[in-house]
């Protein structure tokens, strides 16, 4: 087995209904463009309010994938 080397990168996915449907958002979204995504590590949840009620769920995520070679 060889050496391998994956790249991280920092997404923000957004949902009006959850956290989780945030996060899974911007998997699929990355999954559309990125090859063998490997893990999906949850970084920060938040909420965007508007007029004292939850608008936005957004869900901070680092996704780490391995380089082809």
């Amino acid at each position: 087995m060889g050496e391998s080397v994956y790249k991280l990168i920092d997404l923000v996915g957004s949902s009006s209904n959850s956290w989780e449907e945030a996060a899974k958002n911007a998997v699929e979204k990355a999954g559309k463009s990125i090859r063998d995504i490997r893990i999906a590590e949850v970084l920060k949840f938040d909420i965007k309010i508007q007029d004292g009620q939850p608008l936005q769920y957004r869900t901070n995520i680092r996704l780490s994938f391995k380089f082809e070679d």
